[in-house]
């Protein structure tokens, strides 16, 4: 059981910062998807982009993606304790990118009109809710069940951009000039 050392050597991301991130790439990745392509051949490069830059781009950029790397994030491998193979990567963003598209098949039906298309576009959100509401109840590892699937965990790290911190200062300083 070499777990447990690992898990207290690093500080977990904050689940505000995990789900930001993640917002990151999945917008990201749906505009992408959007301006090159519509209907099925959508969801295709929206897997096919998801894998790209959740698995390909993790394993080179030190565990991190875009949002990851936006907001000092990174993916680690829980039973080593450094960047997942591809295997364990492919295994977690398989999940999370099946869930990601179906949210975004579940926001196009909102677009479309007639109540039973907006009501079926919320039942699309269920598997990715459920997938990542794990780590809500999991108030000690802060694993949701892509975590606990591939053998990763989500740390807080020092090597990004800080973007929510810049946003912070960016807003303070907006508030105390709009005060005087």
């Amino acid at each position: 059981m070499r777990r447990e050392p690992v898990l207290s050597r690093f500080p977990r991301a904050q689940m505000g910062r995990r789900v930001a991130a993640f917002g990151i790439d999945f917008v990201a990745i749906w505009f992408v998807s959007a301006l090159l392509s519509s209907g099925f051949i959508f969801n295709l490069v929206f897997l096919v982009s998801w894998l790209l830059l959740r698995v390909v781009l993790v394993s080179i950029n030190q565990g991190q993606s875009l949002g990851r790397w936006a907001l000092d994030i990174k993916v680690i491998d829980l039973q080593f304790g450094r960047v997942p193979g591809l295997l364990e990567l492919l295994k977690r963003e398989g999940v999370t990118g099946i869930g990601a598209l179906l949210v975004a098949v579940g926001l196009g039906l909102f677009a479309a009109p007639g109540p039973q298309r907006s009501s079926f576009g919320l039942v699309l959100f269920l598997p990715l809710l459920l997938d990542c509401g794990q780590a809500l109840l999991d108030s000690e590892r802060r694993q949701a069940f892509h975590d606990r699937w591939a053998d990763t965990i989500a740390i807080a790290t020092q090597r990004g951009y800080s973007l929510d911190l810049k946003l912070k200062k960016l807003l303070a300083q907006t508030s105390r000039y709009m005060r005087k």
